[in-house]
């Protein structure tokens, strides 16, 4: 029997310290830290300590734009279409600021496998007087992208849904929602948050309205780093009612009457940005970028095909 060839990855390894002495199997939780992350926090804090307020306009000011289109190129967004925040549930809840209920379009439809922050997030909406309808899981506790797009109608405002169930792994094809959403006039957000940076993803080709997710797990960019994806013709005409001075155009002329927002994702921001955050996430996303999503999600349908043999669904 000829050897297994060697793995194209497994020179990777060295490049994450706790891989040197664990085998780690929760990215899926928090993605392990890449060797160049401590270089990473250790440039804030010299720039902080050496730079103190200088560092704002060397780098600081717009590194939420530097990371978001790191992110971007992850996901296929096109650059400064990206803004960074806590979470994912900030992210949604600036996308959400930006509709309001009218007549009867005023339902959000998500379903009951999405992770359990983001259900508390539609509900609390109801005050303002969205309708919140979850779909129910079916077998193997997935939800099908058909049990999504036999719930949408001309009721629907926006469908909020996983591309990856946290719960099961289960994939659920956007295609299908986004085509019924549009044929509706309903707008789509998409939760990449268990799929960017292992499941190849394009938010442009989808045609998705919003995108959200985080560094956290497979980014392995540690937490403080959610993003949002806004779709660039759509975001010339959003106003978030969740907003702050980072979003407008000339944030230090700090005039309380200024209304005019940033032509960029930054305009989807709001108070001051989480840098020592932004200096974690930028060593994974490089190593992401480097490796790329394809081989890696090669990688991860090889090492539990064997596993998965037989069992209904998509992983």
């Amino acid at each position: 029997m000829a050897p297994a060839s060697p793995d194209p990855l497994a020179s990777w390894r060295d490049e994450f310290p706790i891989l040197s002495r664990t085998l780690y199997m929760i990215s899926n939780s928090l993605g392990a830290m890449p060797r160049a992350t401590a270089q990473s926090m250790a440039d804030f804090a010299d720039a902080w300590a050496t730079r103190g307020v200088r560092a704002w306009e060397d780098r600081w000011w717009e590194m939420a734009l530097e990371v978001g289109n790191k992110i971007a190129a992850v996901i296929g967004a096109p650059a400064g279409s990206v803004s960074m925040h806590d979470n994912v549930t900030t992210g949604q809840m600036i996308a959400l600021s930006c509709l309001e209920p009218r007549g009867r379009r005023r339902k959000i439809v998500c379903a009951s496998a999405d992770f359990p922050s983001m259900l508390r997030l539609y509900r609390a909406q109801q005050s303002l007087g969205f309708e919140v309808q979850v779909v129910p899981a079916g077998s193997g506790l997935n939800v099908t992208e058909d049990q999504l797009v036999d719930a949408i109608d001309e009721d629907t405002l926006v469908v909020a849904f996983s591309h990856v169930l946290f719960r099961t792994s289960f994939i659920v094809d956007p295609r299908p929602v986004v085509e019924r959403a549009r044929a509706v006039g309903a707008l789509t957000m998409l939760d990449t948050y268990q799929s960017a940076g292992i499941v190849p993803l394009n938010v442009a080709e989808l045609g998705v309205d919003f995108a959200t997710g985080g560094c956290v797990k497979w980014l392995c960019g540690g937490p403080g780093n959610g993003y949002l994806y806004t779709r660039p013709d759509l975001l010339p005409t959003l106003r978030p009612r969740y907003t702050g001075w980072v979003a407008l155009a000339h944030p230090f002329a700090f005039e309380i009457d200024d209304d005019q927002p940033r032509a960029d994702a930054m305009r989807m921001m709001n108070g001051t940005p989480p840098i020592p955050a932004f200096y974690a996430a930028i060593p994974g996303l490089d190593i992401v970028a480097r490796v790329g999503v394809g081989r890696i999600r090669e990688k991860s349908i090889r090492m539990t095909a064997r596993r998965f043999s037989g069992y209904p669904g998509r992983f």
